[in-house]
């Protein structure tokens, strides 16, 4: 009898909450292919104080914990302990495959770490693309250099795999999958009970998260000034604020819009009150690229507050639009959608370009060996 084919070690690591929540899906993905594949899920622990309601939720529960962060940490302050620190589990673990989610510092030391190893590189959400690598940063050039590195990319959309194939990437190692996050709205959204849609444009609240370093100082004070013009011109709207705990977003956004009635600062939702308030908005504005992907799968419109975005097939399918950072800009577009009820309707139909909820099942599946049908998104 020949021998058993050996399991293939699989390190996925995390560090940020927007990976947790799409790293979940290929974990458990993994876990059930267990005659397969032997597991290893590590976290940097890059958003410490939003990690924990997020992992317990999805059931990622991580074998490593790597704590990294200090306090007034600098992103070459971080990455100098991740190198380090990843090093050492990379020689103890000594994985077959190493997988990283998007964008972040800890994906990009992850990358290299494994790269110096000679660990193969499995990239999950790669092919996101500005063409500025302002804009995001740092996670323009994270993300390029992942890719510059991986082994097997697995590409959300048709444009990202297309971005990929246009940098020369053979295109054995590029795998059209969706998103992963949808996988992950999909589960939490199932967990939420039944709410009635918003008909009109009146209805609902007007979601805001901002969150983006590259928006730090004046372009933030630009949208703060918006919302403040905005929640005096509708004072029947309630603008929801989740205020990310970053001391540069925080000081300026309670310093800004404190004392407006309805201007709610809340400190951060956990993920199923996020999705919960998300469903039940009637828009959404947002600098974050998660909720790009999100809200077009219930129907919300989304005005993303960025420049330049890597996630254009939202507003290809008419369900975003990308306004900046200026004030004047920002107030006009919501007011529209507050006021225009058939602009607002032209954008509030569910779409969603990212994914099917199967991403994570045809990552798992592409590492196995198996037969995947790519996503057709």
């Amino acid at each position: 009898m020949p021998p058993a084919d050996p399991l293939l070690k699989v390190l996925v690591l995390y560090g940020t909450r927007p990976e947790a929540i799409k790293m979940a899906p290929v974990a458990a993905a993994l876990r059930r292919r267990a005659g397969r594949f032997a597991l290893t899920v590590a976290t940097t622990a890059q958003h410490r104080e939003l990690l924990g309601p997020a992992q317990e939720l999805l059931g990622l529960r991580p074998d490593v914990d790597l704590d990294l962060i200090r306090p007034d940490q600098t992103l070459n302050g971080f990455t100098a302990l991740a190198f380090a620190a990843l090093d050492r589990l990379l020689a103890e673990r000594a994985p077959d495959w190493l997988l990283v989610q998007g964008d972040t510092t800890s994906a990009m030391a992850g990358a290299f770490a494994a790269f110096h190893r000679r660990v193969r590189v499995g990239h999950v959400e790669a092919g996101l693309r500005t063409g500025d690598l302002t804009q995001p940063f740092p996670e323009e050039a994270n993300r390029r250099a992942v890719d510059l590195l991986a082994d097997a990319l697995f590409a959300p959309t048709a444009r990202a795999r297309d971005n990929l194939l246009a940098e020369g990437v053979p295109a054995a190692r590029v795998h059209l999958t969706g998103n992963t996050g949808i996988d992950a709205l999909h589960r939490i959204a199932a967990l939420l009970p039944e709410e009635p849609p918003e008909e009109e444009p009146g209805g609902g609240d007007v979601l805001v998260t901002l969150h983006r370093r590259e928006s730090f100082g004046a372009p933030l004070a630009g949208i703060f000034a918006a919302l403040r013009d905005l929640a005096l011109a509708f004072p029947a709207v309630r603008f929801v604020y989740p205020v990310h705990p970053n001391p540069q977003v925080r000081e300026p956004a309670h310093r800004l819009l404190a004392g407006l009635a309805n201007l709610e600062l809340h400190p951060p939702f956990d993920y199923l009150e996020l999705v919960r308030r998300l469903r039940a908005a009637r828009l959404v504005l947002t600098d974050s690229g998660g909720l790009q992907e999100e809200a077009p799968a219930f129907g919300k419109p989304v005005l993303v507050l960025r420049e330049k975005t890597e996630r254009p097939e939202g507003i290809d399918a008419g369900v975003a639009q990308l306004v900046g950072t200026d004030r004047a800009r920002i107030v006009a577009a919501v007011a529209r959608l507050l006021t225009d009820e058939a602009a607002w309707r032209a954008m509030a139909h569910a779409a969603s370009p990212y994914g099917d909820g199967h991403a994570g099942e045809r990552i798992a599946g592409i590492l196995a060996g198996e037969t995947v049908t790519p996503f057709r998104g």
